[in-house]
């Protein structure tokens, strides 16, 4: 757990002094220049949160959110689903999510489903959201992640795939590593994730 924490205080402390371009999504109209470059970038009013998060009429994510509402608290719900509509659809808004410099790796990972011709269906939950720390401009945010009602499915037959990935055996608790960059909005730094913590 020191480990964990000193290396969180490592990686908020190395970024605060750097300028970080924000995310430009691929063919914007001219027109989109005047609106936020995050959607959760504003703090909405309160019972705007959908529940449910539905994506691309075969997954369902459930999120059971706190009572904090701001868009530190919405960054990581919000580029879940749009990392699987990416999956889906090839959509690159969940890209505007993480800072430029872990934009190659979250593209990755969506490529690591698109390119085996592999997509999901079901339901997922997010739970037990929380913001553990904020120091400066960075900060740590927990959530429970409950993939054993989602299926990793094949384009081409439709038929679920076999084995399963192992994190739909089990909730995982994720842990995502944020900064705040000087244009206000809050992306997305790093990931980890442990099997205990959402038992």
């Amino acid at each position: 757990m020191k480990r964990m924490t000193v290396g969180l205080a490592l990686l908020l402390l190395a970024g605060c002094g750097q300028a970080v371009q924000p995310y430009r999504p691929k063919e914007a109209p001219a027109a989109a220049a005047s609106e936020p470059t995050n959607a959760v970038e504003s703090t909405p009013t309160a019972g705007a949160r959908p529940d449910t998060i539905d994506v691309g009429g075969e997954l369902e994510v459930r999120v059971r959110w706190p009572e904090r509402d701001d868009a530190l608290v919405r960054l990581f719900p919000d580029y879940y689903a749009q990392a699987w509509e990416a999956v889906m659809s090839g959509d690159d808004r969940y890209l505007r999510h993480v800072e430029p410099a872990y934009a190659g790796e979250a593209a990755d990972w969506v490529r690591n489903f698109t390119g085996k011709k592999q997509s999901v269906s079901g339901v997922v939950r997010l739970f037990r959201l929380r913001v553990k720390a904020v120091v400066g401009r960075g900060a740590e945010l927990n959530v429970c992640v409950d993939e054993t009602k989602m299926k990793v499915i094949s384009t081409s037959t439709g038929e679920a795939i076999t084995p399963q990935p192992a994190s739909s055996r089990a909730p995982y608790l994720q842990i995502v590593l944020a900064h705040r960059d000087d244009d206000g909005v809050w992306r997305i730094r790093n990931f980890s994730h442990s099997k205990e913590g959402c038992s």
